[in-house]
């Protein structure tokens, strides 16, 4: 399928009306940890929508969801779907159940927005934005980590040309996730539904790799299942080199003692260094180039407190689908967007499981 050239120069397959005139009608399926995320983005941008519902198929969280929102609450999406008549959807399902999920609400006619990562396999991503372009209507990739006022200026020196040429990048997640938290729910530290450190907790600083650095050469992977009695890994180590020729690695584990310690990034270029750290790539701990420039001046107020690894992103993420749907603007993180992280993930698994050095992209 081919499309019209947007103003950024994305292709435009979203025939589907933009909403105008009235607030525009979120529904939620998935009532558990990140939705209250979502629910307090949607509050804070009540002038412009509202939640017309929330479905899950555990009846505690949905009737904590219904309490805390005062939405009507639903078992079944086809059920939501039918009775709510949403603008967009927004998938905070576990992972493995985002792919059937999208393509069904894609089918209904409506937007689709999904949680971290789209997918847990290539295919499925793929089928994912094939059944939005079908349908005309927009896939949203939730990046929040993105809007963090620490990584946006960090975006913007890589934009401007500030570290000259990139040498090396360094990632770490390390985190906690005790066997209580795997055991909470039987999806969780499964393949099908989950994925791994890697797919699941550290999928925002996969996106790092592609969103502030550029394409992925290749990479060569490590997993182990150290502590934890689950399927998939919860420790990791990647060494990646990029298209420009710049070299990097990014270590996960989610067994740091005792808690969350680490979420940071660190950039050496040929004219500047740059460390991001803090739990959650919220403190600019390093920030020296040669050349001054006036983002200088707002290193010390872009840094911030939090106590979530979550971050306060999803509020001003919201504000480009909000506008993207009234068509004022474009999606910054569609479905093709989201599969840039994806194949990237699903290269490491690769790379790690049959112990060679996988190239991208995974296919032609």
């Amino acid at each position: 399928m081919t499309g019209a050239a947007s103003p950024a120069g994305q292709p435009m397959f979203v025939t589907k009306p933009v909403v105008a005139g009235r607030k525009i009608r979120f529904a939620l399926v998935g009532c558990g940890r990140i939705s209250a995320n979502h629910f307090e983005a949607i509050a804070t941008h009540s002038a412009e929508c509202e939640l017309v519902g929330v479905c899950d198929v555990d009846p505690a969280a949905l009737a904590g969801a219904q309490q805390k929102t005062g939405a009507p609450g639903f078992r079944a999406l086809d059920a939501m779907l039918a009775a709510t008549d949403p603008d967009c959807v927004i998938l905070a399902t576990p992972s493995g159940l985002h792919a059937e999920q999208a393509i069904r609400v894609a089918a209904s006619g409506r937007h689709v927005m999904t949680e971290k990562p789209m997918a847990t396999r290539w295919q499925d991503g793929k089928r994912m934005v094939a059944a939005c372009d079908a349908a005309g209507v927009h896939l949203f990739v939730v990046k929040q980590n993105r809007r963090n006022p620490t990584l946006q200026l960090l975006k913007r020196a890589v934009t401007k040309g500030r570290f000259g040429r990139l040498y090396m990048v360094n990632v770490n997640v390390f985190w906690s996730r005790p066997q209580s938290y795997y055991d909470s729910a039987a999806w969780r530290g499964t393949w099908e539904f989950d994925g791994g450190a890697f797919m699941n907790q550290a999928s925002h600083y996969v996106d790092l790799l592609d969103w502030l650095i550029g394409p992925v050469e290749s990479v060569q992977a490590y997993t182990a299942t150290l502590a934890r009695n689950i399927q998939v890994e919860d420790t990791g180590v990647v060494a990646v080199r990029w298209r420009t020729g710049a070299l990097g690695t990014m270590s996960v584990t989610m067994l740091a003692y005792p808690k969350n310690f680490e979420g940071s990034i660190t950039i050496l270029g040929e004219k500047g260094t740059v460390r991001i750290g803090g739990v959650a790539v919220n403190q600019i701990d390093h920030w020296q180039f040669a050349d001054p420039d006036p983002d200088d001046e707002l290193v010390q107020q872009a840094s911030y407190q939090t106590t979530s690894v979550y971050g306060h992103g999803h509020k001003p993420y919201y504000e480009n689908v909000i506008r993207s749907l009234r068509g004022a603007a474009v999606p910054e993180t569609d479905g093709r967007e989201g599969l840039h992280s994806l194949e990237i993930l699903i290269a490491t698994y690769l790379s790690a499981r049959d112990g060679r050095r996988v190239a991208l992209p995974l296919e032609y």
